[in-house]
């Protein structure tokens, strides 16, 4: 496990639901997003700067695009184009045909080869209706699993970050791990990897660093802890003064400060009033870089 210093909070937020935080190495900047206020945050180390984008469905992924200005985000029924820049309105690219009009997509990011892997999810939280999806840079869209009530991930790890796909079954409180075919872009062999234990929280969104460790958010469980990629062993973690913890990424000029995003939904009047900066964005500096976020590749 890497030193870890103190934990701060960035941006007392707020959030409903913080979610999908990306580091642009491009913009030097932080995106994240908050899935039930349906906002998209942008936030800037260097000089305090913040931006949001307010939109008409939920919000819940980004990735930057490679060929092209702006992000591919996740909208509630599927894949759409949106550019900060011009702030005009997010268009659909796809939304798949298969899923089922109670669902909505959840948590997502792009793998090496610039396809960009999404989940979806029950909206009410009930019914393992969730399954997994690649998007391509052609507008091909592949299903690859299903059966999962709330889905979050993915990250990769292992062979310089790409051998395995890790993807959670969040209310199971299960991380899964599949052998993983970059050329094909496929999964198989599924097996599980951890079982976080009674009274730990659910395992929220994730990323990995470049010593391959997996890095992943406890959801009701208060802390972000590190694994050891192939035996799952936890290296350590960091604690957060908030419940429900979502999501998190490596940036920072030299990808060693760890993003951590929150959320107040869930939490009770008591709760609430017992973690005042539930729904914040937080930070953390880490002894070891992260893996910069890959792009789009369209």
């Amino acid at each position: 496990m890497p030193p870890v210093g103190a934990v701060r909070c960035v941006h007392a937020a707020g959030a409903a639901l913080g979610e999908g935080v990306l580091w642009s190495v491009r913009e030097q900047a932080l995106y994240w997003v908050d899935i039930l206020g349906r906002q998209l945050h942008r936030w800037r180390p260097g000089d305090g700067k913040r931006a949001q984008w307010t939109f008409d469905e939920e919000i819940s992924a980004v990735a930057e695009r490679r060929d092209a200005p702006g992000l591919l985000v996740t909208l509630r029924r599927g894949f759409a184009w949106f550019d900060p820049a011009t702030g005009t309105p997010p268009r659909y690219a796809h939304q798949p045909a298969t899923e089922p009009p109670g669902n909505r997509f959840n948590d997502g990011k792009c793998d090496a080869q610039g396809r960009f892997w999404g989940g979806t999810m029950d909206f009410d939280c009930q019914q393992p209706t969730g399954a997994l999806y690649r998007y391509d840079p052609d507008g091909q869209c592949s299903r690859h699993d299903e059966g999962f009530v709330v889905t979050n991930g993915p990250t990769w790890a292992g062979a310089a970050q790409g051998g395995h796909l890790y993807f959670n079954d969040t209310v199971q409180g299960c991380v899964y791990r599949y052998d993983f075919d970059p050329v094909r872009g496929s999964v198989s062999n599924k097996q599980l990897w951890l079982r976080l234990a009674e009274g730990d929280g659910v395992p929220d969104g994730m990323t990995t660093d470049a010593q391959g460790r997996v890095w992943i958010a406890h959801w009701g469980g208060a802390c972000v802890s590190c694994h050891h990629p192939e035996t799952a062993q936890e290296l350590g973690r960091v604690h957060l003064p908030t419940s429900h913890v979502t999501n998190c990424a490596f940036g920072g000029a030299d990808l060693q400060t760890l993003f951590i995003s929150t959320a107040r939904t869930g939490l009770s009047p008591e709760q609430l009033a017992a973690q005042p900066l539930a729904g914040g964005l937080f930070a953390v500096d880490v002894g070891s870089p992260g893996v910069p976020a890959h792009l789009f590749g369209g």
